[in-house]
């Protein structure tokens, strides 16, 4: 892959872009002229050096793993939700390998915000991930995924900040801002969130029966997804 670097409005390759500075066309208001002047004055070595550490440092933040674009989090981001780690009724991750920080957020008594690459999940087909900051100030930087599960792995079917409309017809977002200020719009029954008409047996048998899990279905947990389907089902 060719890593490029923008000078003064055009592309161009790291090598060709290096040259391009050195040369004298290369307009001075670029830099200041008194800095343009005392870097042509350096020994050759000095400037090789310099170069060379340019270029390391370009590439170092280029390839450098970040949550910055949509790109970085995929259908592959989303795994087994019990292989997640359990918080009272909902199921914790960090994709960035922070996953104390996370925790620490999720259990603190008094509310707190997420690190960025935190992911909850409530049901194996929802999820929440705390992007970087600036990502959506609206939605405090949380991107709602709806996710579609199988045996075969995740498919994402619909994501964004304050626009996604889970398959149910609900706003996830318009569901979440409801939760007090310091829950960092986090739902939890005690958090001033509207109740789901969910109880905790259907959701722990819809965790536990997620098919990416390969779990046995037991008794307990088919008779959960039945009375589940009873209050799913429309109207007449």
């Amino acid at each position: 892959m060719a890593l490029a670097v923008n000078v003064n409005g055009s592309t161009h390759s790291i090598e060709s872009a290096i040259t391009r500075l050195r040369s004298p066309a290369f307009p001075a208001s670029s830099l200041t002229a008194e800095a343009f002047a005392a870097a042509r004055a350096k020994p050759p070595s000095a400037r090789r050096k310099e170069r060379i550490s340019a270029m390391l440092c370009s590439v170092a933040l280029l390839l450098s793993p970040a949550l910055g674009t949509a790109a970085d989090i995929d259908a592959n981001s989303f795994r087994c939700i019990t292989k997640m780690t359990p918080v009272r009724q909902f199921y914790v991750d960090n994709l960035r390998g922070d996953l104390d920080a996370t925790l620490a957020a999720a259990n603190s008594a008094t509310g707190a915000v997420y690190p960025p690459g935190s992911v909850l999940q409530l049901i194996p087909g929802e999820a929440m991930v705390k992007r970087d900051k600036g990502f959506d100030a609206t939605t405090h930087d949380w991107e709602f995924f709806e996710l579609d599960v199988s045996k075969d792995g995740t498919r994402v079917r619909k994501r964004g900040a304050a626009d996604v409309v889970n398959r149910f017809g609900g706003n996830c977002f318009q569901c979440h801002i409801q939760a007090a200020p310091q829950w960092d719009l986090v739902c939890e029954t005690d958090h001033g969130c509207a109740p789901i008409p969910v109880t905790p047996a259907m959701i722990r048998a819809l965790q536990r029966t997620d098919p990416r899990c390969d779990n046995p279905i037991n008794p307990e947990d088919a008779e959960a997804i039945k009375q589940l389907n009873e209050v799913l089902k429309p109207p007449g």
